[in-house]
């Protein structure tokens, strides 16, 4: 367990600063301080820019393969069940969901890494022009937009404190954070989640590509609906507090 738990923890850093970096670049482009409207494609590219990119890049790939493994080690083996009832067939399908997205995303940054755009937009791909291609669209558009209502049905059924190492934690002040990023980060993530669901719907019943929507793409829907600076503010400083709950879930998560 303990190899799992280092795993476990690697992977928690290498997601929350996927986050952090795509939350950062919205947040400037929403005040006007450069920036962009950035989903982890855009982030992973930002990376790649900095000096040694490339190395960190690899290395980022190696902590969010950790994270996959963690999450099929959630699916396939439950590892945290002695700490309460297990998981359900539902909860396992999405901790395996989650764990494929993930190799994906290191795969991505891999790609990135040796020099390659990286052009992962589903709109682009010919194999959703056929029926059989539509009904995988609806499918996944199905799947994020369940993923928005589990995240929302989480912020009022999940008890945030039984997750982490309470006595570790003396200072109530890092308690109130853990639950406030947490409780931030997952409404972001539920907006973004049920409009990149929404709109993959959509695409398949109208049979229209160009209706699907990545995470830059939301960025900038939201950004021109009413209030939509302030709101794209909002989300994507929800987008850093996910990044927080990750590292405060790295250090003080209970396994």
């Amino acid at each position: 367990m303990s190899a799992l738990k280092n795993i476990a923890r690697t992977g928690y850093i290498a997601k929350g600063l996927i986050y952090l970096v795509t939350g950062i670049l919205t947040f400037m482009a929403t005040i006007k301080l450069g920036g962009q409207k950035a989903g982890k494609e855009e982030a992973l590219g930002f990376i790649k820019k900095q000096d040694l990119g490339s190395t960190l890049l690899i290395l980022l790939s190696i902590g969010l393969l950790c994270y996959a493994i963690w999450r099929f080690a959630q699916a396939f083996v439950d590892p945290q069940k002695r700490h309460g009832k297990s998981k359900n067939k539902g909860q396992r399908f999405a901790l395996f969901i989650s764990g494929i997205t993930y190799v994906s995303l290191a795969g991505l940054s891999v790609l990135i890494a040796g020099g390659s755009k990286g052009n992962s937009e589903m709109k682009h791909s010919s194999i959703l022009t056929t029926e059989a291609g539509l009904w995988v669209l609806a499918v996944v558009g199905s799947v994020f937009f369940g993923r928005g209502v589990y995240q929302i049905t989480r912020l009022f059924k999940t008890n945030f404190d039984r997750k982490f190492d309470l006595k570790s934690m003396t200072n109530e002040k890092k308690r109130k954070i853990i639950k406030n990023s947490a409780y931030l980060g997952m409404s972001a993530r539920a907006v973004i989640f049920l409009i990149i669901g929404f709109f993959a719907l959509k695409g398949a019943i109208t049979a229209n590509l160009n209706e699907i929507k990545n995470t830059s793409d939301v960025f900038s829907f939201i950004e021109t609906s009413f209030w939509g600076s302030f709101l794209l503010g909002i989300v994507s400083l929800g987008f850093i507090c996910y990044a927080i709950y990750m590292f405060l879930s790295a250090k003080y998560r209970s396994f």
